[in-house]
């Protein structure tokens, strides 16, 4: 597989809009209140006759600090006492889930996102997974793939070693940019050694993954500040980095407000420093997954991808594509049978539902046939950046070129100008192309025309 891409400023500008990451198709927007409880629990039993693995997000929104460029729900507090009802309510819901879910089906994805997931202490930590595995049927052997996001900041010299012991064997750090001043403008303080000292300790206790989370549009960045940061990141090697579009959109993030825009690099600086980071990253091997995403050739994502098995969820790039995701914890969104569904965002609402033994669903959606069917064609497009029509016509009984006339239409113009090829049996994502595979996708999203100013521009 070509996994190659090219940077082409003048294709950059033309198409930089504002459009979708397609985590999911249709995306988060299109959740509604008209899906309840009652919903979910028909989709459970439809996945339960399926069968097959399952996937478990758990949503821990605990911060000590407020980082001023972050969009997630989070809850600012240095009191790890204030988790403790917010836990309760999690072990709550962990029994209410499982309990509708064939308990012979195993854990093959589990993952603790947020917030800052070591925000909790050991006890509590231990505590989540011990209930979880009571109710759940996890593994613990090499095939499991458990995950947890980092904060260096929020680790001490017994966290990796606890976090072994509870069964993760995969990480990722947020780290957005060493430069100082940078970091004093975003309100993330954070050195060098705490970073490393982590990602040590994980190579040593043989976690197989380890990615680094990298942000590019902070403010007061350039080109030169943030070489030396991706400098001293490409000396230890990790096996993914993510390399993240700061987007702006302090109207939506009250913290963004803390953020001066004057002190923004302008969108030539952030591209110049797009195509640095590009061209670093392919000389030291890295393989472009997609999006922000590169990975060592070896990781699990670029074997993935090469097998056309990638996968994309509401965690981003996934190599389980056969298992349904259960969301769990505040504002977690899951993916069950043929539905999304999100639970209530605030703690007051979980609380009451949870207390009540009632799931706390707070929105969702039920796909329709047309939905799954654009669906495959944006994750096999954003994934593997080619679509053979035979595939589609195979899975969903129609004619590909009829069924999209229009939209293959209007992928005339992207021929033209050099992202996709054409051809009477697929479309290929050319190496011109795949920065803006977000744009190639939208091409068959029949959402976006009412909801495209919601979304971040695409680079």
């Amino acid at each position: 597989m070509d996994q190659s891409i090219e940077f082409d400023v003048s294709l950059i500008k033309r198409y930089d809009r504002a459009g979708p990451r397609y985590t999911s198709y249709p995306t988060a927007l299109e959740l509604h209140e008209g899906f309840g409880e009652q919903d979910y629990r028909k989709q459970i039993e439809q996945s339960n006759a399926g069968g097959g693995p399952l996937s478990l997000y758990f949503h821990i929104p605990f911060c000590d600090t407020v980082c001023y460029y972050c969009a997630c729900n989070k809850i600012i507090t240095k009191n790890r006492k204030h988790a403790e009802p917010y836990l309760t309510n999690l072990h709550r819901e962990i029994v209410l889930q499982a309990q509708l879910f064939d308990s012979a089906r195993t854990v093959n994805q589990l993952h603790w996102g947020g917030g800052t997931p070591t925000f909790l202490t050991a006890e509590q930590m231990q505590q989540l997974m011990a209930v979880t595995g009571q109710y759940f049927n996890l593994r613990n052997d090499d095939q499991r793939e458990y995950s947890i996001e980092i904060d260096p900041r929020a680790v001490d010299s017994k966290t990796i070693p606890l976090l072994t012991e509870l069964g993760f064997n995969r990480l990722s750090l947020g780290v957005q940019d060493f430069d100082p001043d940078v970091q004093k403008a975003v309100n993330r303080i954070q050195s060098e050694q705490q970073t490393f000292t982590v990602l040590n300790t994980a190579r040593e206790y043989g976690f197989a993954s380890i990615s680094i989370d990298l942000i590019y549009g902070l403010p007061l960045q350039t080109v030169a500040s943030f070489s030396k940061t991706l400098d001293k990141i490409l000396e230890v090697k990790p096996d993914r980095l993510s390399i993240f579009n700061y987007a702006h959109l302090p109207a939506r993030f009250k913290t963004q407000r803390q953020i001066k825009d004057d002190d923004l690099p302008d969108s030539k600086t952030k591209l110049e420093i797009l195509q640095m980071v590009i061209l670093r990253l392919q000389e030291q091997g890295y393989v472009y997954i997609g999006m922000d995403h590169f990975a060592r050739p070896d990781d699990e994502l670029a074997v993935s991808q090469r097998k056309n098995k990638l996968y994309r969820n509401f965690q981003g790039y996934s190599t389980h594509s056969d298992c349904d995701l259960v969301g769990l914890g505040i504002t977690s969104i899951g993916r069950v049978a043929d539905s999304y569904i999100q639970n209530v965002k605030d703690l007051e609402s979980y609380s009451l539902r949870v207390s009540q033994n009632q799931l706390p669903v707070f929105k969702g959606l039920v796909l329709t046939a047309d939905d799954k069917l654009r669906r495959s064609v944006i994750s096999q497009l954003i994934c593997h950046f080619e679509l053979n029509f035979s595939d589609i016509e195979q899975q969903f009984k129609i004619d590909f070129k009829q069924h999209f006339s229009s939209e293959l239409d209007a992928l005339l113009a992207m021929q033209d100008d050099g992202l996709v090829e054409l051809s009477s049996e697929k479309i290929k994502v050319l190496p011109g192309g795949r920065l803006l595979i977000r744009n190639v996708c939208m091409v068959f999203d029949r959402y976006l025309s009412q909801k495209q100013p919601q979304f971040s521009k695409v680079i």
